[in-house]
Order: structure tokens, then C-alpha cells, then sequence
């Protein structure tokens, strides 16, 4: 085995980063959310946090409502996004692609709402790279779970594999890799 080879995201990086990039495209003002739904090591549908398809994005107006400049600045309106998981698991519908027996990786852990929409649509696991519920939405989750309904796992990136990933973004990919490392990664390679 190389020092690349060793150097690869594990699985549970790679569908993290591919989350990660998901959220990039988020048009919710409060905070970016990306979501990939994952079978047997493949993608299903990918989704972010954004207002409804065909309504003005939050991002592009300035303000999520005339007034408000984000929903997280209201306690009484509600959100005008769809939830990242959501808009993943309606992709797969819209296309006709079946999640049962699916994971779904978010950046944020999902709300109530969002994990009872996952367990419908029969995705058994979750994993997620921030928490979201506390108090009495983290009892509501934790009944899910000991239910059997769906199982949650936090994950994080690893430091190497997240400086890897800024390398490949910020640089050309598909030329010689002699050609392509830096210091820093011929510092990475060689660990």
C-alpha cells in the first residue's frame, strides 16, 4: 500500500465531503445544510437547505421574509427551507429511486421532523457531522433509536483528510501527481 493509498477518506469521509459540497449550494440564510443518500457505497440523491423549488431564494432577496432577515431571527415564523434531508429524499422520489435500506449523511444532525420523513422513507442510517436536538427532541430521537427504527452515528472528518480534500479543490486533479504536490502534500504523503 502507497502513501495515497493510505491517505484515501474512509467511506464515511467521502460521503461526509460529498455532504459537505451538497451545502455549498444552500440558499437558507441562517445555515448551510447538505444531505447525500447512500446504497451499497453509491449515491442515491444529494440535497441542501433552500426555499421551495420555483420560490425566491432567501439568498438572493436578502431576507428569508419582508422584515426578517433569517428565520433563525423569529421564534414564531417558521422556516421557509427545505430541510437538506428532505430535498434529498424528494430527488430520489421525483426520480423514482427507492430508499429503503439507505444511509443518509448530513452536516446537521436532523431535526424531528426531518428524521421521522427518513424513517418513511426507510433510510435505517444517519450520520452526521453537528448536533442539532437537545432536551426533549433528543428523548424523541433516542426513542426512534432504541425502537430500532434508525440508528445515528456523529462522524468528523480527519485533519489529514480534510487538508487533502482543500488540496484537491484548490488545485488541478487530473494531472500527473508529481506534478500537482506541494510541500504540504509531499509532507502528507510521506506520514
Amino acid at each position: 500500500m502507497t502513501a495515497f493509498d493510505e491517505q484515501r477518506p474512509t467511506w464515511d469521509e467521502y460521503f461526509l465531503m460529498l455532504a459537505k459540497l451538497a451545502a455549498t449550494r444552500s440558499t437558507c440564510l441562517a445555515f448551510p445544510v447538505g444531505a447525500v443518500i447512500v446504497k451499497n457505497k453509491q449515491v442515491l440523491a444529494t440535497g441542501y437547505n433552500g426555499s421551495p423549488s420555483g420560490s425566491a431564494h432567501c439568498t438572493a432577496q436578502g431576507y428569508c421574509y419582508p422584515g426578517l432577515s433569517s428565520c433563525d431571527d423569529s421564534t414564531t415564523m417558521p422556516s421557509r427551507a427545505v430541510h437538506a434531508e428532505a430535498n434529498a429524499i424528494a430527488q430520489a422520489a421525483k426520480h423514482g429511486t427507492p430508499t429503503a435500506g439507505a444511509s443518509i449523511y448530513v452536516t446537521l444532525e436532523p431535526c424531528i421532523s426531518c428524521l421521522k420523513v427518513i424513517i418513511s422513507a426507510g433510510i435505517k442510517e444517519v450520520f452526521y457531522e453537528t448536533a442539532f436536538n437537545s432536551g426533549e427532541k433528543a428523548l424523541v430521537r433516542d426513542s426512534f433509536v432504541t425502537d430500532g427504527l434508525v440508528t445515528l452515528k456523529q462522524i468528523q472528518l480527519s485533519e489529514e483528510t480534510a487538508q487533502r480534500a482543500a488540496f484537491f479543490l484548490l488545485n488541478h486533479t487530473s494531472v500527473a501527481r508529481s506534478a500537482t504536490i506541494s510541500p504540504v502534500m509531499r509532507e502528507l504523503s510521506n506520514t
